[in-house]
């Protein structure tokens, strides 16, 4: 049997059947990401990046990072004379102009293109054209904006941000596809997108090098060098993914396997080895004892990640320490002493991921994304590109300063887990910084609170990465009661489903070979199964 799960259910069910029509995982998961890319346009696509986990059912495990990396015009100092403050939300800094979050600036080399088309030639046995022909009518025929994405566009996350309704209409071509007559496309209405269903049989005729080295790589130069962007020519030309081995840990006996720095995976396995010093199982979920055993762990783990974690190619990272589990003990013993911590910055959840497991054991956890987007369209081309700049510290000297060829630190974070050999769950989620936070409760409610999938993405969540612990409203007030009586401040938020929460996608192989999966119903969520093989 075979199983795929995604934020949006149409990219699903293209990708089960490709599966359905013998393809494998890594095959559905490539295809599945174009059509995300073109019906979830500001969380994803070709502009953007991301990072793929794969399981390899002949043996083997690769994790492929294709992240978005500053231009070689960029420089370290650039911004210091526009900084302002950091943001009040703590995802990225306020500059001047808003420079580093909307706009050609904004704009981070592209990977997305390079990771999949690096995926399919190493795992998959479709052709290149075949993975991306299904997302080109939906982008020339165009498809229902739905609610989610109407959503997205009138957001607005804050003083300190850019409004999303402006933010999709920051370059004349990106106002162009997302409004007519003045007006914001309305839910239920039909959007086409034909500059970008072009560029992608552009891709698909004449493979990735047209992107990086050929005319679209030409217009993408020119674009950014007309507009003051950093990102240049030869800066495609010599773009290339990193592959290379997962972050791997143990959780009450199971592998664990994470994306490693720059991604979350290391934040992950701190927080688990905090969390397997006690019994969570014990305490169910919700309840007083099990949240505050998470949010220590949260503010543990997400406090050493603003010290630590940056790009390891430029800063070297403590990792074997920080993943001992003797490093968590101590901590424990820390806290039980009555520490507090307060930690980091905070991501928006524009993002979007997917899992996908095929028949004969093979699995992919991808996480891709634009970052928050930046507005920039350019001309004749289609698409959006990312503002992955937005999160780089634009003071000189810092472990996340801008400099050429550099990634950001993210918390994109997909994970595998293993009953010794035997896949037990593959999962991931978008959502910035609450990735990490969601992925560690989903993993806790299938491990020490015996879950279903369904349950486990549903169940109401908690979230600790500031000076106050965000709860979902279905959090009972005793709960958030017993929080407070430890010393935490709590905001027990008003929805029932809130969209400041990631939204975690799930796998579960049971012990049989049968397949649970799940996708978040705080977005729209999809999770095909092809029961005819089962």
């Amino acid at each position: 049997m075979a199983i795929i799960v995604c934020p949006q259910p149409a990219a699903a069910e293209i990708g089960l059947e490709v599966m359905r029509r013998g393809g494998n995982a890594v095959d559905a998961a490539v295809t599945c990401a174009f059509v995300q890319g073109v019906i979830d346009p500001q969380m994803c696509g070709i502009g953007g990046c991301g990072v793929m986990l794969v399981h390899n059912a002949q043996g083997g495990d690769a994790l492929l990072e294709f992240y978005s990396t500053a231009g070689s015009r960029a420089r370290e100092d650039q911004w210091e004379h526009l900084f302002i403050r950091e943001a009040a939300d703590r995802y990225g800094y306020v500059l001047e102009g808003w420079v580093n979050d909307v706009g050609h600036q904004s704009v981070g080399v592209p990977g997305t293109v390079a990771g999949l088309y690096e995926a399919l030639t190493r795992f998959g046995t479709i052709s290149w054209e075949q993975a991306i022909e299904p997302a080109i009518p939906l982008a020339r025929d165009g498809f229902p904006v739905t609610g989610f994405m109407h959503g997205y566009w009138t957001t607005d996350y804050g003083p300190d941000v850019v409004p999303n309704q402006d933010r999709i209409q920051a370059t004349p071509e990106a106002k162009a596809i997302y409004t007519h007559d003045g007006k914001l496309y309305a839910i239920g209405e039909r959007m086409v997108q034909a500059d970008y269903a072009r560029t992608l049989e552009r891709l698909a005729s004449d493979g990735p090098d047209v992107f990086y080295k050929g005319d679209v790589a030409d217009a993408i130069a020119a674009d950014f060098e007309a507009n003051g962007g950093f990102i240049t020519k030869d800066d495609l030309a010599n773009y290339t993914v990193n592959v290379t081995e997962p972050l791997r840990g143990t959780y009450r006996g199971l592998n664990v396997a994470a994306a490693g720095p720059p991604a979350g995976g290391l934040t992950l396995l701190q927080m688990l080895n905090f969390l397997e010093g006690f019994d969570l199982g014990a305490h169910g979920w919700p309840s007083s004892e099990a949240a505050r055993l998470l949010v220590e762990a949260m503010a543990w783990a997400m406090a050493d990640r603003e010290l630590h974690i940056a790009d390891p190619r430029f800063i070297e990272i403590p990792t074997g320490a920080l993943a001992d589990k003797q490093y968590a003990a101590k901590a424990r013993e820390v806290v039980a002493a009555g520490a507090r911590t307060s930690t980091g910055a905070h991501d928006r959840a524009d993002t979007t991921h997917l899992c996908a497991v095929d028949d004969a054991g093979n699995a992919v956890s991808l996480t891709h994304t634009l970052g928050s987007a930046s507005g920039v369209v350019t001309p004749g081309l289609g698409f959006g590109y990312n503002d992955y700049m937005n999160c780089f510290d634009p003071r000189a000297g810092r472990p996340n300063s801008v400099r050429p060829g550099k990634t950001r630190v993210t918390m994109m974070t997909p994970t595998l887990v293993f009953d010794r050999d035997r896949l037990r769950a593959c999962v991931g989620a978008p959502g910035g910084t609450k990735i990490v936070t969601a992925v560690l409760q989903v993993l806790v409610n299938v491990i020490d609170h015996r879950m279903s999938p369904v349950e486990a993405v549903s169940a109401p969540r908690i979230d600790f990465q500031g000076d106050v612990v965000q709860a979902e409203a279905r959090v009972p007030l005793v709960v958030c009661q017993g929080l407070e009586k430890h010393g935490y401040k709590v905001n027990r938020r008003t929805l029932n489903y809130d969209s400041y929460f990631a939204r975690p996608q799930l796998i579960v192989a049971e012990s049989d070979g049968f397949l649970h999966g799940a996708s978040d119903p705080r977005k729209d969520g999809g999770t095909p199964l092809d029961t005819e093989t089962a």
